[in-house]
């Protein structure tokens, strides 16, 4: 999570950590304080997904599935995860890509 903590406070490291613990993340969730992150593969919203293979070379870059603020219906394609089960089976990401939809990084003011 990159965006600006100290203008955001709903995206602050406690608050994080709570909504992770209330969704029951299986993953780690990351603060990119700095936004160096961020910046290095060009992240335009959140949440955007990269994929990468196990050389770390970019295999995906697009949404999760096809839902917004609410649970895509069950059914849904998950775009990511068959991306990522394409990746570990031949080594490269899908053609076609749906990029990622979000809100924007809220930036640091330099």
């Amino acid at each position: 999570m990159s965006n600006d903590q100290s203008l955001y406070a709903e995206d602050a490291t406690e608050n994080m950590i709570s909504i992770s613990k209330e969704m029951h993340f299986s993953f780690p969730y990351l603060i990119d304080a700095t936004q160096d992150v961020a910046k290095a593969y060009g992240a335009v919203c959140t949440p955007d997904f990269f994929g990468l293979s196990k050389d770390l070379t970019l295999q995906y870059r697009g949404r999760f599935d096809a839902s917004r603020k609410v649970s895509a219906p069950e059914g849904t394609r998950r775009d990511l995860f068959e991306a990522m089960k394409q990746v570990a089976k031949t080594g490269k990401g899908p053609l076609e890509q749906i990029p990622s939809i979000g809100c924007s990084i809220k930036w640091k003011l330099d």
